[in-house]
């Protein structure tokens, strides 16, 4: 089984994975994003219906992705041109498009950002 790993992921991370696979480490397949917020822009809902239509499906139509996902073939074809143009799915022979993958895993992390100047602007005696 092939799977692809779809998460949030620093410069400095993508930097240590490249040298690993250059010293011969296998790293598996990522489609890393900058943010959670590009991550959750790129990979809305509709987007994320057609990534699970098509896992392990092999090459499929945007016509056919339309019928199967009971959708206008128009708003499917622009999801999947955002998706295309990201790198989750790629293109097939004869106009189709493939994710070239049997599972899928996301991985990232929230934490809580500015926490500390969140807590001095609720309490304006601490400043």
């Amino acid at each position: 089984m092939t799977t692809v790993t779809i998460g949030v992921a620093s410069r400095a991370d993508l930097s240590a994975r490249f040298v690993a696979a250059m010293n011969g480490k296998r790293q598996g397949s990522f489609i890393s994003f900058a943010t959670t917020d590009l991550l959750f822009k790129t990979l809305s809902q509709t987007r994320w219906q057609i990534i699970c239509e098509m896992i392990g499906s092999g090459p499929t139509s945007i016509h056919e992705l339309a019928c199967r996902l009971d959708r206008d073939v128009k708003c499917v074809h622009e999801d999947v041109r955002a998706l295309l143009n990201t790198g989750v799915l790629d293109h097939a022979d004869g106009g189709a498009v493939v994710f070239p993958y049997d599972a899928v895993h996301v991985d990232f992390m929230i934490e809580a950002q500015g926490l500390e100047s969140s807590r001095q602007r609720e309490d304006p005696q601490n400043s």
